[in-house]
């Protein structure tokens, strides 16, 4: 076992005392979801209710010989069923992708020598030297350490680095920025923290959707209403005097009749041009059904770093003895502006001299963008990387400044001390000594000689920009070539600066326009509880009834209807708030981009992951924004509801069809009309008015105020804010119309049953013009849709015209002013729709 000698030399494990822990405690790899077999898959798939009823419907289609009508029905369910079984291995994908987070070798001592292992073969005990760029393979208790800096941002959604001294524990997964240390090993695997995340994403499974849930009910309910009524006409026959075999056919015609078995088609349709506008927009659906759960998301729990801020640290306020400024610029670039007042200036020699010590004490560097990156990198401590931009967006060559004032001497930052000390050579023979760090380890005596109002300004200033949520430096210098970098004493104070994430551009208005759309907003991070404030302030989330809870002293999952900002939460508190906000009913979207926001993702309605995060957040995501734009969600939000508007679209259209069949069936006879259609005829109307049209209708464009109303009610059926009456009215409308032409057509010993055929289906398609969107003026129309109108509408006609058509549906020639007075009067079922919606607006 590991053994510490008289000088505290740790020697590591035996070779043979680490092959028994590791047969004790198992590999260092985190925990996998047990495979799931293709059959059990495709069986899970086969049981929903939505394609249980489609496989009804092919059974029948195959009982009356309608091969057409069942291939189509049974490559529904096979792409159905093929997209399910595919979206089932995310959580696999996500566990793989933590397995190449995890660092895949790790240097340790093995029999007092040093060696370099595979990470999974660490074991509790083992003694592990880290560095600048090390991956932390496992757990670790830190024995030494020095100018150990730590990037665990993925894990705890802390931007900042972290420092971190012996006695400390570093966590699996985190990025060493800056330093070095030797630790032991006290967790390995699926005890480590990133073994606890990836337990979390194995345990956490995404429910159905809001839409699966409403086609799921309403697939039983449609079928339990048509096989009912479709028997009541049945008896109807019988006692009509009407033979068995045909009354069987007939009731089996109207049960397909009524059941809108082109439902998944229009559906899938939907959901994939869906799928296909967002990825244009730099939104890639993982999930096809998430498309249109967005449309019903009533709240988005938000990750600050790299999501609502760009996850890079920035100086965004200096200020010196009489003025404050504020700093804006891209990423880690080198350019931007300075401002006071909200003017742009340009910098007085007193912001450049706390520009140039800022610059000159720092270790960091920035790298130009070169073919693998787009944009300026830090190389180094991210605080320091900010400084130096901050340099250069004060207007100074940051290599020149460097070979002006060549270092001589330096004493490292010092946890204890909290400070950094540099000393320098200038031009013609000057020295320049610089001292940065905590202001109150810099802004005292006798590290600083200053009137006592200097003191107070910059001590006040600080306390002011730290309540903002930034972290403060202070700097100071002097010209003195005596001054001992690790005591020193008489500088002059040059100001301070504040360093944070700053909010990605534009963040407060996609705020206000989620606002605008019904949506909450709420921000859960990791970060600290003022950090996380500020932000809340910024992008205007804190009414004056919302709370901020801190996940060190509150239970985050409590009360969530009037919590805004979740600050210092831990992933399984994460999931807490999204089972307390589903609980309530809410829809729940989670933005993220790190490891800690993998479980949270998998147990939301929709996660939504940031192109630019960790892989692990990716897999486990529903949706992957490749921009890391939150405004991208807004525009998906829009789709999802126009997705689902179609779909209701559809079913008022196709619903309205199915309930005029049967409601003429039921009543045809006692007007005299003894058997209203024949089986063929039903099925031949239901395959040219569900066919094409149906299909179209999803692809109708978005209305006018599709992001100025609340989010539908995830408890409100597909069928609910009135679309069921408007489905009966259109229904009773169709009816009327069709058997008050058959009536008129039998008085005067016309072919009143091809009448009622033909009217019949071309009212039903005047519906469907009547239910298109009410969309933006001058916005894309949907020309498909009145194609497929046209095209169905000839079909209907064919079916009178074409002689083989004529024997195979029982119909009879028309003369060419009878199918104009059929088509005449077809319309009216359609206008009045219509007049029905602009009435209601």
């Amino acid at each position: 076992m590991t053994t510490t000698d008289a000088g505290q030399r740790l020697t590591g494990l035996s070779s043979g005392a680490a092959v028994e822990l590791l047969r004790v405690h198992g590999p260092n790899a985190v925990a996998r979801p047990r495979p799931k077999r293709l059959a059990g898959r495709v069986l899970h798939q086969l049981t929903d209710p939505l394609v249980a009823l489609l496989l009804a419907a092919a059974v029948v289609t195959t009982v009356l010989r309608d091969v057409a009508d069942t291939l189509v029905i049974l490559l529904v369910v096979l792409v159905n069923t093929a997209i399910g079984v595919v979206q089932e291995v995310r959580a696999d994908r996500a566990i793989a992708a933590l397995d190449r987070l995890a660092a895949p070798t790790a240097r340790v001592v093995r029999d007092g020598s040093d060696a370099v292992i595979p990470a999974a073969d660490l074991v509790p005990g083992d003694l592990v030297h880290l560095e600048a760029g090390d991956i932390v393979p496992a757990d670790l208790r830190l024995h030494t350490a020095f100018r150990l800096r730590a990037d665990e941002s993925a894990l705890t959604g802390e931007s900042a680095p972290v420092t971190h001294e012996a006695g400390d524990e570093s966590h699996a997964g985190t990025v060493v920025v800056t330093g070095r240390a030797t630790g032991l090993v006290v967790r390995t695997g699926p005890s480590s923290a990133l073994g606890r995340i990836a337990a979390l994403v194995v345990g956490t499974r995404s429910g159905p959707t809001p839409l699966q849930r409403r086609l799921g009910r309403l697939s039983r309910v449609l079928g339990l209403t048509a096989v009912i009524l479709s028997a009541v006409v049945f008896v109807l026959g019988l006692l009509a005097g009407r033979e068995l075999v045909m009354m069987a056919v007939t009731a089996v015609s109207l049960v397909v009749a009524a059941v809108p078995e082109s439902l998944p088609a229009v559906v899938t349709l939907a959901l994939a041009l869906g799928a296909s506008r967002m990825a244009q927009a730099q939104a890639i659906p993982r999930r096809l059904h998430a498309v249109e759960t967005l449309g019903s998301v009533t709240v988005i729990a938000s990750d600050k770093t790299g999501t609502l801020t760009e996850g890079r640290m920035a100086v965004q306020a200096a200020a010196v003895a009489d003025a404050n400024f504020s700093v804006a610029g891209p990423g880690y670039a080198p350019q931007g502006r300075v401002q006071r007042d909200d003017q742009p200036i340009e910098p007085p020699a007193s912001l450049l001299e706390l520009a140039r010590a800022s610059l000159l004490c720092n270790d960091a560097a920035l790298v130009a963008p070169d073919a693998d990156h787009s944009e300026w990198t830090a190389v180094g401590d991210p605080l320091e990387a900010a400084l130096v931009a901050f340099a250069g967006r004060c207007g100074l060559d940051v290599d020149a400044e460097r070979d002006r004032h060549p270092r001589t001497a330096e004493h490292p930052f010092d946890q204890a001390q909290r400070r950094m000390v540099t000393a320098h050579h200038g031009p013609g023979g000057t020295h320049l000594v610089v001292c940065k760090g905590a202001p109150e380890a810099v802004l005292r005596e006798p590290v600083v000689a200053a009137a006592p109002d200097t003191f107070a300004a910059l001590r006040a200033v600080s306390a002011e920009l730290a309540a903002d949520g930034l972290r403060v430096l202070a700097v100071a210098a002097a010209d003195d070539p005596a001054i001992d970098v690790t005591d020193p004493v008489g500088l002059r104070p040059l100001g301070v600066v504040g360093i944070g994430d700053p909010l990605r551009s534009g963040a407060p208005d996609i705020a206000a326009t989620f606002a605008a759309a019904g949506v909450r907003l709420i921000l859960v991070t990791g970060d600290h509880p003022a950090t996380a404030t500020a932000i809340g302030d910024r992008l205007g989330l804190l009414g004056p009834h919302d709370r901020v809870v801190n996940g060190d002293t509150g239970a985050p999952g409590d009360d969530p209807e009037h919590v805004r900002v979740y600050a210092r939460t831990q992933p399984e508190q994460k999931l807490d708030i999204i089972a307390a906000l589903q609980q309530r009913g809410h829809v729940v979207a989670m933005t993220g981009d790190g490891v800690n926001d993998a479980p949270a993702l998998r147990q939301a309605d929709i996660g939504v992951a940031m192109g630019g995060g960790t892989e692990v957040a990716r897999q486990a995501a529903d949706l992957v924004l490749v921009d890391d734009n939150l405004a991208t969600v807004a525009h998906a939000i829009g789709e999802g509801r126009r997705i689902y508007d179609n779909i209701r679209r559809f079913l008022r259209y196709a619903l309205s069809g199915g309930a005029a069949e049967i409601f003429i069936m039921l009543t045809g006879p006692f007007l005299g009309l003894a058997v209203p259609l024949l089986p063929a005829q039903i099925l031949w109307v239901n395959l040219i008015t569900h066919g094409l049209p149906g299909v179209a209708l999803g692809a109708e464009p978005a209305a006018a105020d599709v992001m100025r109303r609340p989010p539908r009610s995830p408890q409100e059926s597909v069928l609910g804010d009135g679309l069921l009456r408007d489905i009966l009215l259109g229904g009773l409308a169709i009816t009327v119309t069709v058997l008050g032409s058959g009536v008129v057509a039998h008085s005067q010993g016309r072919p009143w049953q091809t009448v009622v055929f033909v009217v019949l289906g071309l009212a039903q398609l005047g519906v469907a013009m009547a239910v298109r969107s009410r969309r933006v003026r001058g916005g894309p129309g949907n020309p498909a849709l009145i194609a497929a109108v046209v095209i169905s509408a000839v079909l209907q006609i064919a079916g009178v015209l074409v002689p083989v058509l004529r024997e195979l549906l029982g119909t009879e020639a028309l003369t060419a002013a009878e199918l104009l007075a059929c088509a005449a009067v077809s319309v009216l079922p359609g206008i009045g729709l219509r007049l029905q919606r602009h009435l209601r607006w």
